[in-house]
Parts: structure tokens; sequence; C-alpha cells
């Protein structure tokens, strides 16, 4: 719909309304702000939940890969040549041995719950880019050396050097009873994964110096598996599955952190709903603004119609003036929400100074910081929403103006 030089210019002049008509400029402003405002607070909270799923994905299947495999009853015996099995299955990208056991551990008075994780050296290495202290290099099997998160030292009172005791209550029989089995560690290492459940509780150390605390000879727990796609590893998988029925069970990421990620999903629904009701709201705005200025501008419009302008132009001019209001909010609503995300952090803290509360409790929220990962198509959508309902909220006064007959508005003046 292209505008003739003529038509610009009064739809130009339109959105700047003159003396008199400050009450139309002021709505028509408030329809501006509003629209900026409810495409911002889309693109605010839709880049917060996709980065909040990224990240948490990320973590997850970056410290337990994309699935387990895991024997019935915890111990996998001939797990050898189940690995085997899985390194030859189509798609499987990285496979190996992993303990993973709840337990105690105790450092100058102090008890806490862990989960202690054997590892094979390509895994603990892999935590090298999470340290926050000491060095991976000393944890070798046999040293009796471990890695632990930073929470847990935390809580604890650990630090680099010090010795805590890890006690396994399914000890060794004894005449008297099962004793505890309870054996010295040296911290060697402090990590943080950015999960505060994975910081306040692992304890990772060689799968060896796993296998000999918690007296499980060569078994294993479980296999950890990496495929080329994390979204698709159940279809990796299945064949796998159906040869090990009966041995063991195959889990993926999405099975374990089913509940997880279901509430991500339905929430993220949920708000992209609710933040569309206000740019909405907004267009309504636009819609009441264009009404009042048609009103405003009934008998200009006459004159217009007497001097040779066609209703098509009319039409043109309005659906104009209202389409550069919301396209003008979208636009100041997208550097907006740019720059909240890039700021987000800061905002958190002033606003957490402000209130002296803590808005953002790695207790509660899994990660310690803030996420947010932009997804261009739903930039796009929330965009292209935001124009659509603007241009449908001009339509009604445009066809008003449009249809005005300057006959019976000029017989009175």
């Amino acid at each position: 719909m292209l505008l003739t030089p003529f038509e610009w210019t009064i739809a130009r002049r339109y959105m700047m309304p003159g003396k008199g008509e400050g009450f139309i400029a002021l709505v028509a402003g408030i329809s501006l702000v509003a629209v900026s405002l409810g495409v911002a607070a889309l693109v605010i909270v839709m880049s917060v939940m996709n980065g909040f799923r990224a990240e948490l994905l990320d973590k997850i299947v970056g410290l337990n890969g994309h699935a387990v495999i895991q024997a019935y009853g915890g111990r996998l015996e001939n797990w050898q040549a189940v690995l085997r099995e899985v390194r030859a299955t189509p798609g499987v990208v990285h496979a190996s041995p992993l303990i993973e056991q709840p337990l105690l551990t105790t450092f100058n008075g102090r008890v806490e719950a862990i989960l202690a994780r054997g590892n094979t050296p390509e895994d603990i290495a892999a935590l090298k880019p999470k340290l926050v202290a000491g060095s991976l290099a000393p944890l070798q099997a046999g040293a009796d050396n471990v890695a632990i998160g930073s929470r847990l030292a935390e809580n604890i009172g650990a630090r680099i050097g010090d010795t805590i005791t890890i006690i396994n209550p399914a000890g060794q029989s004894t005449p008297f009873g099962t004793v505890p089995r309870q054996i010295s560690y040296r911290v060697a290492a402090i990590f943080e994964i950015g999960v505060y459940d994975y910081d306040n509780t692992f304890v990772v150390m060689p799968i060896q110096d796993a296998q000999v605390l918690l007296l499980s000879g060569d078994a294993i727990g479980m296999i950890e598996v990496k495929t080329t796609d994390p979204d698709t590893v159940g279809e990796t998988l299945a064949p796998l599955a159906r040869k090990l029925q009966g041995q063991a069970v195959v889990s993926d990421w999405k099975t374990i952190n089913a509940s997880l990620f279901e509430a991500l999903a339905v929430e993220r629904v949920a708000m992209f709903v609710v933040l569309s009701i206000i740019v909405l709201v907004a267009v309504f705005n636009i819609l009441s603004s264009l009404i009042m200025l048609v009103r405003a501008k009934t008998r200009d419009i006459a004159i217009l119609r007497t001097m040779g302008a066609s209703r098509r132009s009319m039409l043109k001019i309005f659906v104009t003036t209202g389409f550069l209001i919301g396209a003008l909010g979208t636009g100041t609503g997208l550097l907006l929400g740019f720059v909240f995300l890039f700021f987000r952090q800061n905002v958190v803290r002033l606003v957490e100074m402000i209130t002296g509360q803590n808005l953002w409790d790695p207790k509660i929220r899994f990660l310690t910081e803030l996420p947010a990962r932009s997804d261009p198509l739903e930039i796009t959508v929330i965009c292209v929403m935001a124009l659509a309902f603007s241009f449908l909220a001009t339509l009604y006064p445009a066809f008003k103006a449009a249809s005005t007959d300057p006959v019976q508005v000029l017989r009175y003046e």
C-alpha cells in the first residue's frame, strides 16, 4: 500500500495533533508506550524462559550426559561388554562408566549429605573449565584426592588442602553388626557447575576410589552416554534399549528431568499468552486514539474530500497513522527489551538492593544467575503479532473516515 506524497504529508500531520488536540496526543503517546512495554515484556520473558531451559539443559547434560544405562539393582557387573556395545551404537559420540551414590561427609564436626561420583580421568578433566580453586591433576586412582562443589565447600567450611571424611553407611559386616565405612580424602579442587543442587552435593573422585569406598569390586553403577543430538536421544538409543531389556534400563535426560522441563514448557506457553494480552490491550489504545482523531478531524476530512481526495486516500492516511504508532512502539519495545536483557544481572542486583530481598535464590532457581537466550524466530513472531494487531486496530477508524459524507458534514458549517 504505497502512499502518495499528499497522503504521507497528511498522515504525518495527523500523527502530531495540533492546538486543542492535546488529549488525542496524550492517548496516542500512551498507546505507543503501552505497545513498547508489551513488546519489551514479551521479548524479556521469552528470552529468559529460553535461557533458563537452555542453560539448565547444557549444565545437566554437560555433567550427566544425554542418557544413562543402569543395571537392575544398581550394580553393572559385565559393564565392559555393555560399554563396547554402547560405543558401537550409531549416533553415540561418547560413553563412559560412572558411579554415583548418596553418602555423607563430615568436616570439623559438620555433616552434609553428598552425592559421591566416580568418574574416568577423561570425565574428570572435563571439569577443568568449572574450577574455582585447586587443580584436578592430583585426582589419581589411589591418591585419595577429591574435587567438591563450591556450595558444599562453603557449607562445611572446607578449603583446598583440607581433609574431609566420607561415610558409607553400608559398610562391612562384623559380629557386632554393620560398621559404616569411613575414608579420609584431601580436597584437591573446588568447582562450580552453576546448578545449585550439583554444587551443593557433588564430590568427584576417580572411579577406582569410588569402587573401594563402596566395596563394589569391579562393578559400576551406570554408563553415561552422549549422542549427536540430545533432542533425538530416545530414537538413537531405542535399538540399544531393546537389546539390554531385562539386563539394564536406558533413561534419557527427558525422562530423568521430565517434570522440570514439562513445567517449563507449560509456563513458557502461559507467559506468552498472558503477555500477548498486554499487547492486545495496548492496541485498543491505538483504536481509541484513532476514533477520537477521526471525530476531531471530521471537518478536515470533508474538506479534503471536496478537494478531490478519494475514499481510498482517506483509508490509507488513517491506516498509516495508526500503523506507524504500532511500528514505533514495536521498535522501541525491541530496543528496550534487548537493553534490559544486556543489563539483566545489574537490574536484578539493583532491585535486590532496593527491596532487600534475594530475587534469585539459587536454592530455588537451580541456576546461580539469571539466564537469557533470544530466539530469532520468536522475536520475529512477537514483532509480526504486534504489527498485525496494530494494523487491525486501524481498520475501523480508517473505514469510518473514508465513509464520511462531505455534503452532510459541511451542510451545517
